[in-house]
């Protein structure tokens, strides 16, 4: 049985574990290539496998909106300006 306040009790452990040779290795160029240590690395791959799974969130949904002009604007309007505005940027950045 282990006690309530096992959390606190334990802040730290040492303990002494025995891998694999494919494990020692693969740990040992995760290392490298992170360089960060293999003690950090064996405790971040021990608390995901032994974390509680996450709960699943339902997938996010949006009501889809379908939206329209008022009455007396014009789209074409809307995309010749943005045209004339691009091309004012593009002449003052060369000019620069």
């Amino acid at each position: 049985m282990m006690p309530k306040n096992l959390g606190t009790m334990m802040l730290c452990m040492r303990t002494t574990l025995t891998l694999d040779d494919d494990v020692a290795r693969l740990l040992a160029e995760t290392a490298h290539r992170t360089r960060t240590s293999v003690k950090q690395i064996v405790n971040t791959a021990l608390r995901a496998a032994l974390s509680p799974p996450a709960a699943e969130r339902a997938p996010y949904r949006e009501q889809v909106h379908h939206a329209e002009l008022a009455p007396g604007l014009d789209l074409a309007g809307f995309n010749k300006l943005a045209d004339e505005l691009e091309d004012e940027v593009i002449v003052r950045l060369a000019q620069q």
